[in-house]
């Protein structure tokens, strides 16, 4: 098979694929068809055998174009939602049978591309390559110029805009991570009084049931229980952004085998939920706070 027909069936095999991620990001179909011949031609003027994996390749060339159009678009203010609500498009999550792939629909409704399009071109680049395709951060960071850790906090914050959640003003986000690593100072260094201060009368520890086997303490309630837990201890851990809150996370042997997630009424700490649940832990998202 020479190397024309090669690449030609690569891309048919992959433009189902390639429509979906294109249209869930631009909310055209005619945009989405562009990005697509686009990522053909690219392609064909490409040197096949220096590419690995030309389905990975081609979606990645695919999403750098509609982040292009998409950063365009916004500076020309166009809203091109141009489909019905009813219009279907098949799912790509990743799958050994095209065939099956392209039976398997879901609709993307304009409800949804009405609230998709409020995002910046980053973030709905990020959202919908991870949370609509499962594709690793690691994989979206080089895609739109940001690290790992970026690509995920747009992604979340994405997803807090989708689900109609408030937007965390920086102030708060500062403070809430000068909280938690105050605690965690105090909490290592047995400074009980500065426990104290720092959480809130009717605080409250609640440990999953892998987290209640690791240890000896159930379920506390009230500012001197939790403070007396916690006083001297917390050493391996260290504060992060837990999914869309705060909290902290302790590894062992490089895995993570602890998570707390923190909630605040105002400037204390209101509750402390521990999770050591192994599948648990493992849907979880977390970017450690920097020093």
């Amino acid at each position: 098979m020479d190397e024309k027909k090669f690449l030609a069936d690569q891309f048919e095999t992959n433009r189902t694929h390639l429509k979906a991620v294109a249209y869930r990001m631009l909310g055209s179909s005619t945009e989405a068809d562009d990005a697509v011949q686009e990522a053909w031609l690219r392609l064909s003027r490409s040197d096949a055998g220096e590419v690995a994996n030309i389905g990975g390749w081609l979606r990645t060339v695919v999403a750098r174009i509609c982040l292009d159009m998409l950063r365009s678009k916004k500076t020309r203010r166009e809203e091109p939602l141009d489909l019905p609500v009813h219009e279907t498009i098949a799912d790509t999550k990743a799958s050994a049978d095209p065939e099956r792939e392209a039976l398997v629909a879901d609709s993307v409704g304009v409800a949804m591309l009405v609230v998709l399009d409020q995002l910046g071109p980053a973030e709905r680049v990020a959202f919908v390559l991870h949370d609509m395709f499962d594709i690793p951060f690691d994989d979206i960071a080089p895609i739109i110029g940001r690290t790992s850790e970026a690509a995920r906090q747009l992604a979340s914050r994405a997803r807090r805009r989708i689900q109609g959640k408030p937007e965390i003003p920086a102030a708060d986000i500062e403070r809430r991570k000068t909280l938690v690593t105050a605690f965690l100072a105090a909490s290592r260094n047995g400074d009980f009084q500065a426990l104290l201060s720092l959480l809130h009368p009717d605080v409250a520890f609640v440990p999953d049931a892998a987290a209640l086997r690791l240890g000896d303490t159930g379920e506390l309630h009230g500012a001197h229980a939790v403070a007396t837990t916690f006083n001297g201890r917390a050493r391996g851990a260290q504060g992060a952004f837990i999914d869309d809150g705060f909290g902290f996370i302790v590894h062992i042997q490089g895995e993570l085998r602890i998570a707390a997630l923190i909630a605040f009424d105002g400037d204390r700490i209101s509750r402390i939920e521990a999770i050591a649940d192994a599948d648990h832990l493992q849907r979880l998202e977390y970017t450690p706070f920097h020093h």
